[in-house]
């Protein structure tokens, strides 16, 4: 099973173009909410995590956080272990 990686960000967010940069070197695919784009989907994530920072990470519909948290995940090499489920 794949895990399926969502992200809420906007296209000039440098944290948002990092995260993704970094799912991308792992060869992780992901969904991808810009809300620069589509404003009605920041509501959306607001109501999944309480948060109106973005990115917003979720993988598998938990949420992770931002790519900080993406980054400490990696880390502590709990990353791996959400992907591969």
């Amino acid at each position: 099973m794949t895990a399926k990686v969502e992200i809420y960000g906007t296209s000039f967010c440098r944290h948002c173009v990092d995260a993704k940069e970094f799912l991308k070197a792992k060869g992780v695919d992901y969904e991808e909410y810009l809300l620069d784009l589509m404003p009605l989907d920041k509501d959306a994530m607001i109501e999944r995590c309480g948060q109106k920072s973005v990115p917003q990470i979720f993988i598998n519909d938990q949420h992770i956080g931002n790519f900080t948290d993406l980054k400490a995940l990696d880390s502590s090499g709990k990353l791996d272990e959400l992907l591969a489920s």
